[in-house]
């Protein structure tokens, strides 16, 4: 369960990071539904993005700070269940989007349970 744990997170981590990266290179209006995010709160997530995928994988180097992993998981989880909700609210009819966003979700929900429940670190 470790190992899987293991992956997941760096997995994580690394679609965070990604996902920072192209906030900052992108606006908000590149997806039509999250229009409603302001300009300077899209730049900002994208700083705490990283500082997520950062306390992902710092367990991994300073066991002390374990606790940060499983609090950005859920931290994530939130960010991706809010886009969701303001895909649904802008009215659009492509669920493409929240089907993606719902999957990361869940993925940080099952890394928070497995290393808060299953095996901490």
């Amino acid at each position: 369960m470790n190992i899987l744990l293991w992956v997941l997170q760096i997995a994580l981590a690394l679609h965070t990071a990604v996902g920072a990266v192209w906030k900052l290179s992108n606006s908000e209006e590149t997806v039509p539904s999250l229009n409603a995010i302001p300009h300077g709160v899209w730049l900002a997530m994208s700083v705490v993005e990283l500082f997520f995928s950062l306390c992902l994988i710092l367990p991994a180097f300073y066991k002390p700070l374990a606790i940060l992993a499983p609090i950005a998981a859920v931290c994530i989880a939130v960010e991706m269940l809010l886009f969701s909700a303001l895909h649904v609210l802008s009215g659009d009819a492509n669920y493409g989007p929240i089907i993606y966003w719902l999957v990361v979700a869940a993925i940080c929900a099952f890394v928070a349970y497995g290393r808060f429940v299953l095996k901490p670190f």
